[in-house]
C-alpha cells in the first residue's frame, strides 16, 4: 500500500495505535467475521506477524477497541452530566454527549451495533458489557423513590432508546449541512424530551 517504509519508523506504541485505528475502520466496515488478520495487516501495511505482536489474536484486539469505546462514551456521558443544573439539564447533556460520539466517530458506533455476531457469546457478552457501563452511569440520575431493581431497569431503556435513535440515524445519516454540535445538540433534545417525560411520570410500584 505504500505505507509500510513509512509505518517501520513508528514507535512500539504509534504502531499499536496504528493497528488499533485500522482494526476499528475495517471491522466498522466489514464486520467482525469478514474482517481477518490478514485485512488488518494489509490496510496497515506491514506483517501479518508483526500484528500478532501487538495483539495475540482478532477477538482480543476486537474486545479491546470494545472496551476502549466504552470508556469514551463513560467519560463523554459522565462529564456532560456533570456540567448540568439540575435534573432536566441533566438528562439532555447526557444524551448530547452520547450524540456528540455518535455523529463525530460513526466507526465505534458501527462496530458496537453492527451485531454480525450474535451467536458468539463472548462477543455479545463484551457488548452488553457496554450497555451495562452506560446505565451504570445513567442509574444514578433517575431519582423517583424508586427500588434499585425499578430504577436500573428504567436506565436500561433510557440506553435502549438512545441506542434505536442511534442507528437510525446512521442508516439514514444526512450528507449534511448540520454541524456536529448542532445535529448533537437537536437529537439529544428530542430524546431529553421524550426521556423526561417518561421519568418524571414514574412512581414505585
Amino acid at each position: 500500500m505504500g505505507t509500510g517504509t513509512q509505518t517501520r519508523r513508528l514507535t512500539a506504541e504509534q504502531r499499536r495505535q496504528q493497528l488499533f485505528a485500522v482494526a476499528l475502520e475495517l471491522f466498522a466496515r466489514r464486520g467482525y467475521r469478514a474482517t481477518t488478520m490478514d485485512d488488518i495487516a494489509e490496510a496497515a501495511g506491514v506483517t501479518k506477524p508483526l500484528v500478532y505482536q501487538h495483539f495475540s489474536s482478532k477477538r482480543a484486539l476486537y474486545l479491546e477497541l470494545v472496551d476502549s469505546i466504552a470508556q469514551e462514551l463513560l467519560v463523554a456521558i459522565r462529564g456532560g452530566v456533570l456540567q448540568a443544573q439540575g435534573p432536566r439539564q441533566q438528562v439532555e447533556l447526557g444524551f448530547a454527549a452520547y450524540f456528540r460520539l455518535v455523529i463525530n466517530r460513526e466507526a465505534e458506533f458501527r462496530l458496537l451495533y453492527g451485531r454480525d455476531h450474535a451467536e458468539d457469546k463472548e462477543l455479545g457478552r463484551a457488548l452488553r458489557t457496554v450497555e451495562d457501563a452506560i446505565a451504570e452511569a445513567i442509574d444514578p440520575l433517575i431519582d423517583a423513590g424508586l427500588d434499585d431493581d425499578h430504577r436500573r431497569l428504567l436506565a436500561y431503556a433510557v440506553v435502549g432508546m438512545a441506542e434505536g435513535a442511534s442507528r437510525r440515524f446512521m442508516a439514514q445519516r444526512p450528507s449534511g449541512e448540520r454541524g456536529v454540535e448542532e445535529e448533537a445538540e437537536r437529537l439529544a433534545q428530542r430524546m431529553a424530551a421524550l426521556a423526561w417525560a417518561g421519568l418524571r411520570s414514574v412512581q414505585a410500584d
